[in-house]
């Protein structure tokens, strides 16, 4: 893999047609990640570049970047470096893979067939270099393996549809059905008729049979957007479902029997509703066998300019316009970042069409940018004086003002937090938690 004499020799017409080298490239080059890393490598010949610096620029997990330099390796645009770790560098093909290389550099970069796929659109969003996402793109390929029951957790606007999807897309059931259903707009008397269907003559208006959503979803995935919305009544009848992967439409006396995986989301806090009986806790067991909690875009701001770029790319895609005709600057990046998104991904994505819109140049600068909920919080230390506490940092300061409340007993502080004294230890040593005053005056109390 270190040359390319031997890809270069196979693509040549004397071993092979030509035809087939072109259809070979042309697949190669579908796939946005390798037409990407494969252009970006191009454009800075001489440059040697390792996987970690690619997962920077793309934004993508080690094993797709992997994956992806080395097809490109293999057939002979790319080339890799000897020395450990392990760099790449942009190839010089001869023979009819050059040819094919330079009209794809000179072609302008248009959104090709796999990009443009459904599928692929509803995953834009995924991507990210922050720990967080990093562990989550490694929690979707888990729970994928198998048919349990996943249970996505997140504030509204951080992309809980998209991970289902993806879930269900890298699946065995990838290639049947997903069905969506927005349990927040479905009131009890639509419940039924929505997720069982119904009979012809049911009710006054049913003149043929329908099919409701589980029935549909059957050797595919049923989705169901803010469970916690569901009524009581409602969540009984999913149970049943869920027990017996039985159900009879509205109408009818026939059981049909149904084979599905369930994905379920949420912005709302599922364990409290438990505990306040809002939410069946049978049916939350049921629900919740795996868990994923997506961050807010806050929480993640180091993606924050690398999903503005792709959502600026998008944009010049469906209006026509090379991929690169807009551009943030770095003073718009770092005004982005200081802006704490209540409406996360999606209100990214709005705000970056927006400016795309307004901006008259290539270059999209501070004053293109219009945030829906008011300025951006100024960066320094203004800001950080003035900014919310972290969930950690308030837990931590928490857990002080408790245990300082109970003089340091344990016990006393476990009672006070409501929870266990084993879990109060391992709060305490995680924090690194100790009492203020000195030994002498203060003796902590267990």
């Amino acid at each position: 893999m270190d040359d390319v004499t031997f890809a270069a020799r196979r693509a040549t017409p004397g071993s092979r047609a030509e035809g087939d080298v072109a259809a070979r490239f042309r697949v190669l080059v579908q796939s946005p990640l390798r037409a990407g890393i494969l252009r970006f490598l191009s454009a800075r010949p001489g440059e040697a570049f390792d996987l970690e610096a690619m997962m920077q620029a793309f934004g993508r997990m080690r094993l797709d970047i992997d994956n992806c330099v080395r097809e490109l390796a293999d057939f002979g645009v790319v080339r890799r470096v000897a020395g450990e770790p392990p760099t790449f560098t942009a190839a010089k093909p001869d023979g009819p893979v050059a040819a094919l290389l330079d009209t794809f550099l000179e072609r302008r970069a248009n959104v090709g067939v796999e990009d443009a796929s459904p599928s692929v659109q509803r995953f834009r969003e995924m991507i990210g270099r922050d720990e967080k996402m990093l562990a989550i793109f490694e929690w979707i390929r888990t729970s994928a393996k198998s048919d349990i029951s996943v249970l996505i957790l997140g504030p509204t606007g951080a992309g809980k549809e998209v991970v289902a999807r993806m879930i269900h897309e890298l699946s065995r059931r990838g290639q049947e059905r997903f069905q969506a259903v927005n349990c927040a707009a479905l009131p009890d008397t639509l419940f039924e008729s929505e997720i069982f269907g119904y009979e012809k003559g049911a009710f006054t208006g049913a003149h043929d049979r329908k099919p409701g959503r589980l029935e549909m979803a059957n050797g595919g995935t049923l989705f169901l957007d803010e469970v916690g919305d569901l009524s009581l009544v409602a969540q009984a009848k999913l149970l049943r479902v869920l027990e017996e992967r039985r159900f009879e439409r509205l109408g009818g006396n026939r059981s049909i029997h149904v084979d599905f995986r369930l994905i379920s989301a949420t912005n709302r806090p599922l364990d409290s509703f438990v505990r306040e009986s809002r939410f069946r806790e049978d049916l939350y067991y049921r629900i919740n066998a795996f868990a994923i909690r997506l961050p807010s875009l806050k929480e993640r701001v180091i993606d924050i300019p690398v999903l503005a770029n792709r959502f600026l790319a998008r944009y010049c895609a469906t209006n026509g316009l090379p991929l690169d005709a807009k551009q943030l600057s770095p003073d718009a990046a770092d005004l982005l970042i200081s802006y704490h998104w209540p409406g996360n991904i999606r209100e990214l994505e709005s705000t970056m069409s927006r400016a795309a819109l307004s901006a008259p140049g290539r270059v999209i600068r501070p004053s293109d940018i219009e945030f829906l909920h008011g300025p951006a919080i100024p960066r320094g230390d203004a800001a950080e004086s003035s900014r919310l506490p972290t969930l950690r940092e308030a837990e931590r300061a928490h857990i002080i003002r408790v245990l300082e409340a109970a003089h340091w007993n344990k016990v006393e502080a476990a009672r006070m937090l409501d929870i266990s004294r084993g879990t109060l230890y391992r709060k305490i040593d995680e924090f690194g938690l100790e009492p203020s005053a000195p030994a002498g005056k203060r003796r902590a109390r267990t």
